[in-house]
């Protein structure tokens, strides 16, 4: 009996130290810049990561984004439910063009959040912070480039 509480003692100071050096490991950071401006970015490249993006988060730092990663080019629409601060919502084509930008969108805590719709195909869609777009230039045609880790 003594063994077995010494045998399940040391697996859960296993499992405790395997967890407590994966919280020390940093994530992986990669970038996108513009031509003046780079932001750390996020990827949301699942499907659970997609539809919960940036919702129920306090804030986003000026140089951080989310980018989401779709696996083809089409129309995709994204609204601003639960999002707690307002964003700039920029979709880019498979070469990393900038197709179609929504500025300065509003958080919406309603039950009915309006779609904010392109009216291009994307493969690729920024969230940044709202105002931010405008103020350093992002428009239609803008190139964005991508750092290591993104696909």
């Amino acid at each position: 009996m003594q063994k077995v509480l010494i045998l399940i003692l040391v697996l859960f100071l296993v499992i405790v130290l395997v967890l407590f050096l994966g919280l020390l490991q940093k994530k992986k950071q990669s970038q996108v810049c513009f031509d003046n401006y780079c932001f750390d970015v996020e990827i949301a490249q699942t499907a659970i990561q997609r539809v919960k993006g940036l919702m129920f988060r306090k804030r986003l730092e000026k140089n951080q984004s989310m980018l989401f990663v779709f696996g083809e080019e089409k129309k995709y629409s994204f609204w601003m439910k639960n999002v707690l601060f307002p964003l700039d919502i920029i979709w880019l084509d498979a070469n990393k063009k900038v197709v179609f930008v929504s500025y300065d969108n509003q958080p919406c805590n309603h039950s009915k959040c309006i779609a904010i719709k392109p009216n291009k195909n994307a493969k690729y869609v920024l969230e940044i912070n709202g105002g931010l777009a405008e103020k350093i230039g992002i428009k239609n045609g803008s190139k964005l480039i991508f750092g290591e880790n993104i696909n």
